[in-house]
């Protein structure tokens, strides 16, 4: 019933409606598109496959949709590609996913230089295998002088240990009295973020049928549209963003106005 509520008609991924990239690309495009990956594991069961072929499919798809994205004219793309609630899966799947970064990076880095990417994460980095944060810190490194779409990888990210982070260093410049309580205003605590050579998402898209945020950005998705398909994540095609783009395009934001 509730899925009923969430989806709309207009964006439920099924739809006969096909669009093309001219006709998205006539009216506002949003800025910053956000997307929770979500359904690798099941792609893969429902074939029959171990779960890291459902992760390394899902790894392809994030390749093509960065592509398309930067073609649509999208500024950021973040993807949520590691939780700080991921370490309690299976230390295997774990370990594959840490490599991850360092495949998708090595073999994807010459593109994303060629067409102007700019690299950027936020999570806690340092926590990552050193392998992994190598990968990571060369992609940073050498997409840095890009001017181009920001993709953007929350690794390692929980949005609940950022927004306590945030208050800690805040906490510590009030106790200095570097700052005072009524100082404190949503510009300056946005300011502490991870994201705070961000603006924030205009769209978040969350794939497989799940309809929640899985503590991703809570801070910042105050006035985000949501878009759920339940299509899993190795199965999303461009199709699919351009779906969500024009379901984007319909909506009236007014930000808490009339």
């Amino acid at each position: 019933m509730f899925s009923k509520i969430w989806k709309n008609k207009e964006d439920v991924s099924s739809s006969s409606l096909v669009y093309t990239k001219e006709e998205i690309m006539q009216n506002p495009i949003p800025k910053h598109v956000a997307i929770i990956m979500d359904g690798n594991g099941r792609w893969a069961k429902k074939r029959s496959l171990p779960r890291a072929a459902g992760h390394y499919e899902g790894m392809q798809v994030v390749r093509k949709i960065t592509r398309f994205a930067n073609e649509l004219g999208i500024k950021i793309l973040s993807l949520y590609a590691f939780s700080t609630e991921n370490w309690k899966r299976p230390k295997s799947e774990v370990d594959y996913l840490m490599k991850l970064p360092e495949q998708f990076l090595t073999t994807f880095l010459p593109e994303l230089a060629e067409e102007n990417v700019n690299v950027r994460v936020i999570g806690h980095i340092e926590r990552l295998p050193e392998h992994t944060r190598r990968a990571v810190e060369r992609a940073i490194d050498e997409t840095k002088e890009n001017t181009g779409l920001i993709l953007n990888f929350a690794l390692n990210y929980g949005s609940r240990a950022e927004i306590t982070y945030a208050m800690q260093q805040i906490a510590k410049e009030v106790q200095k009295g570097w700052l005072s309580p009524e100082e404190i205003t949503e510009e300056l605590v946005s300011s502490y973020l991870m994201t705070k050579d961000l603006t924030d998402p205009d769209l978040l898209i969350r794939t497989s049928g799940e309809i929640r945020l899985s503590n991703f950005m809570l801070w910042q998705l105050a006035y985000t549209e949501f878009w759920f398909t339940d299509v899993l994540w190795p199965d999303f095609t461009e199709q699919h963003l351009l779906e969500a783009i024009a379901a984007f395009q319909k909506r009236n934001r007014r930000f808490g106005g009339v």
